[in-house]
């Protein structure tokens, strides 16, 4: 750890994680790597939490370091085993507990209580390996002619329990061998990849383009998720995803020219023009699909020139929220230009970052006080553009232009450079803090300009209800009629269930105060209750009449999946109908 603690320093978990051991399904990432709170942060949580030093002497949780094993028979039969091993190899068929597992749960914190106490409820009977498009399509139509559900894990990194095997069946693990550039085209700007793709890996290829293609210069996918390092393109493209640069950019819908997909009802091919006026975009129908209605074998994506030269970063803080949000609303109407990172933090989150990055502790405080700007009322502004160096120059201006305007304080790049450093790495502290009990999760809709402060008013008021919980919020993936906004929430939970009825909570918050049910994270079967009453009931009879047509016998990700093969009683209808 880069900045030792002058005081206590908990037992925070160094050691080995065992390969085929619980902890290294449910950690975040490299399996080494972790990432610890600075001491300010800690202090910061001891007085929220209500804890003291004792408290974090020894683990109050499970580290998860026992091998997987638990005791669910396997439903498919010896025949339909060589069945799939005839098709992707016998050593690409694994049925043994851990492999079984590793591919059952995302990354909410829903699925991480369970796996750390050893809650395994679903799992698939098998998981398969595939090599090639080929493979999967004669996977998807044997898993038809058989009726064997089948579900697809890419990263990993879904928090909406996407990637869930609720009715066991097949699972096809992406990572290992389908993850290889198709082709790439530098005339049109654009890269075709296997769905299995990571975003590292995606992105070190475009970066190192001249050397693996030949190219002319390097280029940049412009798409990166907070979970990049632990994400694939085809789950970026099947939730709808959104990078952390999509101001500029634009999420992956923006991205996106052509998709290939095996259904049920045969392959689908969609051209890769860059727009066109010929009925329905089929493109945007199997985009957020998420593996209801088919497998994403092969996907194609603009590309876009890597220049890091020209960005511009920026921070500034403002007096409160409400001029925050006037001054990022200016900015993406003042049609001078969209900066690529764009966030603002409300009060709360500034005051965390603050204790993150240091601020509290440095000059910058002494700053703040003397303009009359008081902690848990100011909010700090980040980002940085990108592009062409004078377009990304006079973007910057502009966002200094208006900042004045609104009374901003300049901080410099300095403040961004530090939250680029964690930008990625972040989840990391999850696992560090969850071993003493201290569960942090996120949550995220889409709103209107006009109806943000109503949003954040009152999902807020329902998460700080929960006695003594930390709730973040920031707006980001901006646009000249909304944003997103961006909730991270800390509290003490160590029960799965009483978590669940908490983020239930939530969502029926964020359905009551009017706003989109998700941005970017997708639907997946977490939030599938909520889809239903959010969208309209007509307007979700379209998305049942595409998953009759492409999967009658509903076999693809089935279990509640956007909302599908749910009983009534288990909708949630929150809004006037």
């Amino acid at each position: 750890m880069a900045h030792r603690y002058k005081g206590f320093e908990p037992a925070w978990y160094h050691g080995k994680v065992p390969a085929d051991s619980y902890r290294s399904i449910f950690k975040w990432g490299v399996p080494e790597a972790i990432k610890v709170p600075r001491e300010s942060l800690y202090r910061m949580m001891k007085i929220q939490f209500d804890l003291t030093n004792d408290d974090f002497k020894d683990y109050s949780e499970d580290l998860g370091l026992d091998p997987v094993h638990f005791d669910i028979p396997i439903r498919l039969t010896q025949a339909q085993l060589e069945g799939f091993a005839d098709i992707v190899g016998k050593d690409y068929v694994r049925t043994d507990d851990y492999a079984r597992l590793s591919v059952a749960y995302g990354k909410t914190m829903y699925d991480l209580l369970r796996i750390r106490n050893k809650i395994v409820e679903n799992v698939p009977d098998a998981v398969l390996y595939p090599d090639s498009k080929e493979q999967i399509e004669r996977i998807v139509a044997r898993c038809a002619e058989w009726k064997i559900p089948l579900y697809v894990y890419g990263g990993g990194s879904s928090v909406t329990r996407g990637v869930e095997c609720i009715r066991g069946g097949i699972s096809l693990d992406m990572r290992l061998r389908f993850n290889k550039v198709v082709s790439f085209n530098e005339i049109d700007q654009a890269i075709t990849v296997e769905a299995g793709m990571s975003g590292p890996r995606l992105e070190e290829i475009l970066n190192n383009a001249e050397k693996v293609f030949g190219a002319k210069r390097p280029y940049t996918s412009g798409h990166f998720p907070q979970s990049f390092e632990h994400s694939s393109v085809g789950g970026w493209v099947v939730t709808h995803g959104a990078g952390q640069n999509s101001t500029y950019y634009g999420c992956i819908q923006d991205i996106v020219l052509g998709q290939d997909y095996a259904t049920p009802a045969g392959v689908i091919h969609t051209d890769r023009y860059p727009r066109k006026a010929s009925g329905p975009d089929i493109d945007q129908i199997m985009m957020g699909s998420e593996g209801a209605f088919g497998v994403l074998t092969h996907v194609t994506l603009k590309v876009f020139r890597h220049m890091p030269k020209t960005i511009k970063r920026f921070s500034y803080m403002f007096k409160d929220w409400e001029t925050g949000q006037a001054a990022a609303r200016e900015i993406m109407q003042s049609e001078a230009g969209y900066p690529s990172v764009f966030r603002l933090s409300d009060p709360e989150e500034t005051s965390i970052m603050m204790h993150m990055y240091n601020v509290i502790e440095s000059p910058l405080r002494h700053l703040f006080d003397m303009k009359g700007f008081k902690l848990n009322e100011m909010c700090l502004f980040l980002g940085f553009t990108n592009g062409e160096a004078g377009f990304s120059r006079n973007c910057a201006k502009n966002v200094a232009r208006v900042a004045k305007k609104y009374g901003g304080i300049w901080l410099s790049g300095v403040v961004t450079r530090a939250w680029e450093k964690g930008r990625f790495n972040d989840p990391y502290m999850r696992d560090t803090m969850q071993d003493f009990g201290i569960v942090m999760d996120t949550m995220e809709c889409s709103v209107n300009w006009s109806n943000m402060s109503k949003v954040h008013r009152e999902v807020r008021a329902y998460v700080k209800s929960r006695p003594r919980t930390i709730c973040m919020t920031h707006m980001s993936h901006v646009y000249p009629q909304g944003a997103n906004l961006y909730w991270i929430f800390i509290t003490r939970i160590h029960d799965p269930e009483e978590y669940r009825q908490f983020h239930a909570g939530i969502l029926d918050t964020i359905q009551k105060s009017g706003a989109s049910m998700s941005h970017h994270h997708g639907i997946g079967k977490m939030f599938g209750p909520w889809l239903e009453g959010s969208i309209g009931r007509n307007e979700h009879a379209i998305f049942r009449a595409l998953k009759n047509h492409f999967d009658p016998d509903n076999i693809m990700n089935p279990g509640g999946t956007l909302g599908f093969d749910l009983a009534e009683e288990e909708k949630r209808f929150l809004l006037p109908r």
